[in-house]
């Protein structure tokens, strides 16, 4: 990136475009702020549950391949105990399916999340233009 002085026109110019940041746009970019530490956390969220479910329908792949009548172990909290296999797949399924819906849940969040802030994008920038930078780096 090549940097050079401005000239006088840029720098009268610069002093025009600079507006009164007003108590109600202030909120504004609180608010997005807050929204997009939100979004972060929720596609971290996202994210390690996508690799628990992943787990599971790997561990139900395995247990596949097991004999019916075997004991598998199950983890409850922080301990194992010996389960029959229809058992543990029951278990395993209604596992899989919470995780399901607890993932539907939060990328709904992430959708209602996405389209406030990109109210208060098209707010801040009809307001500011090219003065504020509202880009996340996301899939935004």
């Amino acid at each position: 990136m090549q940097r050079r002085m401005l000239s006088k026109e840029e720098e009268a110019a610069v002093g025009k475009d600079d507006l009164e940041v007003r108590r109600e746009d202030q909120d504004k970019i609180n608010k997005f702020s807050r929204l997009h530490q939100r979004e972060m956390l929720l596609e971290d969220d996202l994210k390690s549950r996508a690799k628990e479910k992943e787990d599971l329908d790997e561990i139900s792949n395995e247990l596949e391949l097991a004999d019916e009548e075997e004991k598998v172990p199950y983890k409850l909290g922080d301990a194992f105990i010996m389960l029959p296999l229809p058992e543990v797949q029951e278990l395993l399924s209604k596992s899989t399916g919470k995780i399901e819906r607890s993932v539907s849940d939060t990328e709904e969040k992430l959708s209602d999340i996405r389209e406030e802030m990109d109210s208060l994008k098209r707010d801040l920038y009809s307001r500011f233009g090219s003065s504020i930078n509202l880009e996340t780096g996301g899939k935004n």
